[in-house]
């Protein structure tokens, strides 16, 4: 059978992508196949992110805070956003909603097999997996079959271990979300600690580096159970939920379209939709499958061009992972000083990618010169 649209990977990007396509009326009849190679029945992952509106998955909002801190040794700061709230959704939660919705279109096939080969062909392009080959039109991939070379030469790892704890007695100030805590050990890189109370006793807490290579195991555990411990001063308490993840960081270049695969289309951090300064996906996903899904009403093909704006985030995005990969300034002493000397809602629209280039100037111009200057002749590469 040969559908109009395959998704290939049933993660963020692609469940994202189907939930929009089967929301809009011009084109929720088309037949869609989604390929993955296990179902998405576990709450691998919680994504958060901030945004001004309420947004396409508004309903499946866990939590949300109006007020973040940082923490770093030398100042402690709480902010009051005043355009934006973070907010959080629960990795099983987006699943179920993308998945119920699903459910109820008979021209949508899930089908549960390991990928071998994407290809373009003459009239669209061809997935095959072990049950066979299916062609379609376009293929939206999100899978790693065509990431770029990862090393610790081009790129920093962000890796986490995040633990949902309930501690027996109210802790927790559930308005306020920890965004970063540097007041840890940097023996390692840039290290610190995320603290999302979504009740006075129950928080995500995440142990966070941006590092080259990831750590032993037991030392996310320790890092974890001392932080409780002895920050968030709980101790008795249960671990209701554990997720670890491994975000790239990278100088590395992910395509949204491969040479000689025009009609294979990358999204997702495939398709260079993670933010190389900070790991960040989930809303650039959303703007990105907002915008596939109108080219498509159009009959437009539907990979957006990458504006000149955008590559100018993207030019900011490598400058900043080549100063710590340099190690020419320290992943803490950037994000302190910038914490420190500029007010969040300006802050969040930088990381956002929707700044204002005063925005970005005033952003650039508290941090030291020199490193950045060079750093950023380097990776110049619009």
């Amino acid at each position: 059978m040969k559908y109009d649209y395959i998704i290939a990977g049933s993660g963020c990007a692609g469940l994202s992508l189907l939930y929009r396509i089967l929301n809009d009326a011009e084109l929720n009849k088309k037949q869609i196949l989604v390929v993955d190679k296990t179902q998405k029945n576990q709450n691998d992952r919680t994504w958060c992110f901030w945004e001004k509106e309420s947004g396409l998955f508004e309903p499946i909002v866990k939590h949300r805070w109006s007020t973040l801190e940082f923490l770093s040794d030398d100042f402690q700061r709480q902010y009051k956003m005043l355009n934006y709230q973070y907010k959080m959704i629960a990795g099983i939660d987006f699943y179920n909603f993308v998945l119920e919705t699903a459910s109820k279109f008979k021209n949508v096939t899930f089908l549960f097999e390991e990928i071998t080969e994407l290809k373009s062909t003459k009239r669209g392009a061809e997935i095959t997996t072990k049950k066979g080959t299916f062609s379609a039109k376009y293929i939206f991939n999100s899978t790693n079959l065509f990431y770029p070379t990862i090393s610790p030469k081009n790129s920093l790892l962000q890796h986490f271990e995040g633990w949902v704890i309930k501690a027996k007695t109210p802790v927790f100030d559930e308005k306020i979300g920890t965004l970063m805590d540097f007041r840890l050990s940097q023996k390692h890189g840039a290290t610190f600690m995320y603290v999302l109370p979504v009740s006075p006793t129950e928080a995500l807490v995440e142990y966070t580096l941006f590092t080259e290579q990831i750590l032993k195991k037991e030392q996310y555990k320790e890092a974890l159970q001392t932080y409780i411990n002895d920050y968030l001063q709980v101790v008795d308490y249960e671990v209701l939920h554990t997720e670890f993840g491994i975000i790239p960081m990278s100088l590395a270049k992910f395509q949204r379209k491969i040479p000689s695969k025009k009609n294979i289309i990358n999204i997702g951090t495939a398709g260079g939709f993670t933010k190389a300064s900070s790991g960040y996906t989930f809303q650039f996903v959303q703007k990105h499958t907002e915008k596939i899904i109108n080219l498509l009403k159009t009959n437009t093909y539907p990979n957006p061009a990458i504006t000149f704006r955008e590559k100018m985030f993207q030019w900011y995005d490598r400058t900043l992972v080549e100063v710590i990969l340099s190690k020419k300034m320290e992943g803490k002493e950037i994000f302190a000083t910038i914490f420190e000397n500029r007010p969040i809602d300006t802050i969040l629209a930088f990381l956002g990618n929707e700044s204002t280039i005063a925005q970005d100037v005033k952003i650039m111009s508290c941090l030291p010169i020199k490193p950045f200057l060079i750093s950023g002749i380097k990776q110049l590469r619009f």
